[in-house]
């Protein structure tokens, strides 16, 4: 049977399997996880999706061939499958031939990194209300130990929107040590030195940060007040959840970053390139072309 025949039976396939914005979304996702995977249940958290909603998503990807899963425990891990995936996009760009990718092998869970100290991330937004308390509490938990991330403000509100507080623990989270704080706690050695400093908001990256010790490095991954898109609860909620959506896709980039390997530019551009994935505002994409 013609090969070429083949591929394109398979490249519809595909594509009818990613024609769907949260299987899309999946994909993408598992693919920042090659060749790790992620448990059904974290792909749901990740992406704010319900659990059995999530499972259908990803039993259509499975059934063409784009992930695989295996039973880990009393989960399911699902990792994507990368060489149908690049065997298609030989076939689109086949006057540029694209070597078939060797398939990975699908090693148990992403184990822990060992460190010598956990690397110290701060997350500033104006009002420490909503996108940095989201961001904290992500980081924390994807970061496996490997990252310690805090956030704050300079101009706090005094407590995390409720709005985010409820869409944390919808998803699992553990919101108890989550407070609305002043970035003054973490300047001039008040804490251990930041590694990172990172604005997700667009006007506290225009604010003159205080001193942080240690001369982090810092970032910029503005992106819109989901408390001043809605009139009414309903889409409000929306706005928080698309939001939430927008930060997990930049941590889960962020702390699959081989920090370890990049010198200090390339980390630094590695950064920006995060600053500016899907969602980002044009503010922020207009920066980063400057």
């Amino acid at each position: 049977m013609d090969v070429k025949r083949l591929l394109s039976d398979d490249a519809v396939e595909v594509f009818d399997a990613l024609a769907q914005p949260t299987r899309l979304d999946a994909f993408r996702l598992l693919l920042r996880y090659v060749p790790y995977g992620l448990a059904a249940g974290d792909i749901a958290r990740l992406l704010a999706v319900p659990h059995n909603t999530m499972s259908t998503h990803l039993a259509q990807l499975e059934r063409a061939g784009l992930v695989t899963s295996r039973r880990e425990g009393r989960s399911i891990i699902y990792a994507a499958s990368t060489s149908r995936t690049a065997s298609i996009l030989s076939l689109l760009i086949s006057e540029l031939p694209v070597p078939a990718a060797e398939e990975l092998a699908f090693p148990r869970l992403r184990p822990s990194e060992p460190v010598t100290r956990p690397y110290n991330v701060l997350l500033v937004c104006s009002h420490n209300s909503a996108r940095s308390i989201m961001a904290e509490a992500v980081l924390n938990r994807e970061g496996r130990g490997r990252f310690h991330a805090y956030s704050a403000g300079s101009q706090p509100r005094g407590a995390p929107h409720p709005l985010v507080i409820d869409l944390l623990r919808s998803l699992g989270y553990t919101t108890d040590d989550l407070r609305s704080k002043s970035w003054d706690e973490f300047a001039d050695g008040a804490v251990e030195p930041m590694d990172f400093v990172i604005t997700v908001c667009d006007s506290a990256a225009g604010e003159s940060c205080p001193n942080f010790p240690g001369h982090p490095l810092t970032a910029h991954w503005g992106l819109p007040d989901p408390a001043a898109a809605g009139n009414n609860e309903a889409e409000l909620r929306a706005a928080f959840q698309s939001t939430y959506r927008q930060i997990a896709a930049r941590m889960s980039a962020f702390v699959n970053l081989p920090i370890e390997t990049l010198d200090l530019a390339a980390l630094k551009r590695r950064l920006g390139d995060i600053g500016v994935m899907e969602g980002a505002t044009e503010m922020t994409v207009a920066a980063r072309a400057a």
